[in-house]
C-alpha cells in the first residue's frame, strides 16, 4: 500500500471527475489520502470530502499565500478545529513562501508560528510549506523547537541539504514529490539517497507537479506511484520495501489517522507499459 501525503482534493480540478479520482487512487495501491487545508475559510469542504471517504483524512490550516488574505487565526481557534473532528489529523500547510510573496513575510510568519502552538500544544503533525526560504524556516523551527518540541513533515521537499539535514534533526520528516522524477533533479535526487529511510514520505501535492511520465498534466493521487517508483531506485530498494516503509512513516507521524485493513502485499505498480525509473 500507497500513501498519498499531501494533495488538494477540494480544489475544482477534480471536480469533473473526483469519483474516478478516488477509484484510479485504490487501483493504483493509494490506500489512504491526506488533503489539506489551505484556506480557514473553505474548510468545510475539505472535511466533507474527508467524512465522505473512507481512506481520506484532512489538515486544517492557512497556506502561506493566504496568511494576510484569511482571518487571522490563534493556536487555540486551530485547536478547537482540529478538536472537532477524528479525521483531521494535522496542521498546515503553513510555512513561508518567498518565491512569489504573495503575503507580506510577516504574516507569513505569524500564521506559522501559530500553527508551531497548535502542534506543540496537540501532538498532532505540522505540515510545512517552504519555498526559496530555508534559511528562514530554520531559525523559525529552531527558535520554536527551543521553546518546546513539536513534529511534522517538510512537503514537497526541494530545498537545499541543510534544511533536510536539520529538520530530520529536529524530528521532522520529508516528503518527495514528483519534482523527484525530472529531469534536472539530480540534486534532489542525492539529498534523497542520502537520507534515512524511516524519515521519508511521498506525495503528489495533487493537482500540481505531475511526475514523469505525466508531466504536464493534471496530477492526481494515483501517480503517487510514479514517484515512490523512483525514489526506490534512488535508495537502491526494491519497490515493495519502498511503499511499506513510506507508508509506515506516515502512520507513525499522523497517529490520528487510522491504517486500513488493505494488505502490505497489495503495492501499487505503474502499468507496465510507462517507464518506473527516475527522469
Amino acid at each position: 500500500m500507497l500513501v498519498d501525503s499531501h494533495c488538494h482534493l477540494d480544489f475544482p480540478d477534480f471536480e469533473a471527475d473526483f469519483d474516478g479520482v478516488l477509484d484510479r487512487a485504490a487501483e493504483a495501491g493509494v490506500g489512504c489520502l491526506l488533503t489539506i487545508g489551505t484556506h480557514v475559510t473553505r474548510f468545510d469542504r475539505v472535511l466533507a470530502i474527508a467524512d465522505a471517504h473512507d481512506p481520506v483524512y484532512c489538515s486544517v490550516g492557512i497556506h502561506p499565500h493566504e496568511a494576510a488574505r484569511e482571518p487571522e487565526v490563534t493556536p487555540e481557534h486551530l485547536i478547537r478545529m482540529a478538536a472537532r473532528h477524528p479525521k483531521i489529523v494535522g496542521f498546515g500547510e503553513s510555512g513561508f513562501d518567498l518565491h512569489y510573496e504573495h503575503s507580506p513575510r510577516e504574516a507569513q510568519e505569524r500564521s506559522f508560528r501559530a500553527h508551531i502552538a497548535a502542534a506543540r500544544d496537540t501532538g498532532l503533525p505540522l505540515i510545512v510549506h517552504t519555498r526559496e526560504a530555508d534559511d528562514e524556516t530554520i531559525a523559525v523551527l529552531s527558535e520554536e523547537q527551543a521553546a518546546g518540541p513539536f513534529t511534522g513533515v517538510i512537503h514537497c521537499f526541494s530545498s537545499g541539504r541543510q534544511l533536510a539535514e536539520k529538520a530530520v534533526e529536529m524530528g521532522f520528516y520529508i516528503s518527495l514529490s514528483g519534482i523527484l522524477t525530472f529531469k534536472r533533479s539530480d540534486e534532489l535526487r542525492a539529498i534523497a539517497r542520502a537520507l534515512p529511510l524511516d524519515r521519508l514520505l511521498v506525495e503528489t501535492d495533487a493537482p500540481y507537479l505531475a511526475p514523469v511520465p505525466r508531466r504536464g498534466k493534471r496530477n492526481e493521487p494515483a501517480y503517487t506511484a510514479y514517484t515512490a517508483a523512483c525514489l526506490a531506485e534512488v535508495k537502491g530498494i526494491p519497490f515493495e520495501e519502498l511503499a511499506r516503509a513510506t507508508t509506515d512513516n506516515f502512520f507513525r507521524l499522523f497517529t490520528k489517522a487510522k491504517r486500513p485493513a488493505t494488505l502490505d502485499s497489495d503495492m501499487a505498480n505503474p502499468s507496465p507499459s510507462e517507464p518506473r525509473s527516475c527522469a
